[in-house]
């Protein structure tokens, strides 16, 4: 079977990923070793929840089941490293452009609403746990493969603004699902805009033209330590015809409300919450960390959107509000203290407006980067309403309720973006 050739656009990829890919090579069933999966490679706490079904019928239910079922077949179909590697390349674009085209209703399968997250998210999952069970007949760098799947099956690679000059450029980053110990079903809204809303041309409030391309990316302490929040957002940042006008990362905040956070902190405090891998970060509130491999930067770093003209101009669904709350050790003192007009000089960050969590990191991380690449453009972090509405039957995957938030809380990110993006 021939190995995967990256394809040049998101079409071919498709259309080349799983017709010829995924169909299982003549020896991927007659025990041969590069076919063997390992019984003995634990799952790791994220991948162990897949042990519940009802993780399985969000994928099936979302479309995606073919991606999981055939994976382990594409990878038996490898002979060296170079070509393990080209194939979870492929895949993992193939799985995002598939979930994107799904979300923007371009892609029929299953039946749960579009705009829906978890597919990918638990489809993801899905194969990670066959890429730890696989058992090459060559050494493979197995923590590179997953490196590599992971970035293109959350847009890090191939997802470059295609429009022609004069159309605004606008990145965004949403989250994957958390909180999932309390509840599988849970789904983050922030994913759902970033899929629904990655590559479309929409039309700002100064009536000017713009594209919006999005990442969504882990609940992980280990990948931010590594990296992904800059390897996202340089690209993007880097002078030329690829980089955006606006940044803005995107997650999950507090009931009922949008908000536009004013400042990110530099520091990790949100122990004892954990990641999705059950990872803690080090770092309490009366003890904050800071991250590993962060670059220089302030304590706090304000945002640089246009507060005023998205508070005054986006109220509905949901009121959107800007916070400028902080807590901080104030210089020469020990103890934290909150704030709800900002940081003072000197002071150390505990938490930014998200927090002390990977929500307000990503805002750090992202507008760090932008202060040091391209100072001039407007970049911040906005956090959507909690969503809600899941059926009270822990059986039922989704409801109308559910639906209608989720939908709703997209076409604000929507608006919000239209306003920030504007020009001025």
């Amino acid at each position: 079977m021939m190995l995967l050739r990256r394809a040049a656009s998101a079409a071919a990829l498709l259309a080349t990923v799983l017709p010829l890919a995924v169909a299982p090579p003549a020896h991927a069933a007659d025990g041969s070793p590069a076919c063997r999966a390992s019984t003995s490679a634990p799952p790791d706490a994220e991948q162990a929840r897949l042990s519940d079904a009802r993780t399985t019928a969000l994928v099936e239910r979302g479309g995606l089941g073919d991606f999981v079922r055939r994976f382990p077949a594409a990878l038996c179909a490898t002979r060296d490293p170079a070509g393990a590697g080209r194939l979870v390349a492929d895949w993992g674009e193939a799985l995002w452009q598939a979930s994107v085209q799904r979300a923007q209703g371009r892609r029929p399968g299953g039946d749960l609403a579009p705009g829906d997250d978890r597919p990918l998210y638990w489809a993801r999952l899905g194969m990670t746990a066959a890429l730890a069970r696989w058992q090459p007949e060559f050494t493979a760098d197995r923590a590179a493969l997953r490196a590599r799947f992971e970035d293109a099956s959350r847009g890090l690679t191939n997802n470059a603004f295609r429009t022609a000059p004069g159309v605004r450029r606008v990145f965004i980053s949403g989250f994957d699902p958390f909180g999932l110990d309390a509840e599988i079903r849970r789904a983050n809204p922030s994913g759902s805009a970033a899929l629904q809303l990655n590559g479309r041309r929409v039309t700002l409030a100064d009536g000017s033209a713009a594209e919006i391309r999005a990442v969504v990316l882990p609940v992980r302490y280990a990948d931010f330590d590594a990296g992904m929040v800059e390897r996202a957002f340089a690209p993007r940042l880097a002078a030329g015809p690829a980089s955006a006008d606006v940044i803005t990362t995107v997650s999950q905040g507090y009931p009922g409300i949008f908000t536009l956070e004013d400042w990110a902190g530099r520091a990790r405090s949100a122990d004892p919450y954990p990641d999705n891998v059950r990872a803690l970060s080090g770092g309490t509130r009366e003890h904050p960390v800071t991250a590993p491999g962060l670059g220089p930067g302030p304590e706090f770093i304000r945002t640089t959107l246009p507060a005023d003209a998205v508070t005054g101009a986006v109220q509905t669904p949901y009121p959107v509000l800007l916070n400028s709350d902080v807590t901080e050790i104030p210089a020469g003192g020990t103890a934290p203290v909150d704030r709800t007009d900002g940081p003072t000089p000197g002071s150390r960050a505990v938490a930014g407006g998200g927090g002390g969590y990977l929500s307000n990191e990503v805002a750090y991380r992202s507008n760090r980067l932008r202060s040091e690449l391209a100072p001039h453009l407007p970049g911040g972090h906005l956090h959507t309403p909690v969503l809600t509405g899941l059926p009270a039957d822990p059986r039922q995957l989704t409801g109308p309720e559910f639906e209608a938030n989720e939908s709703a809380i997209t076409a604000e990110v929507r608006a919000v973006l239209e306003h920030a993006a504007a020009r001025r």
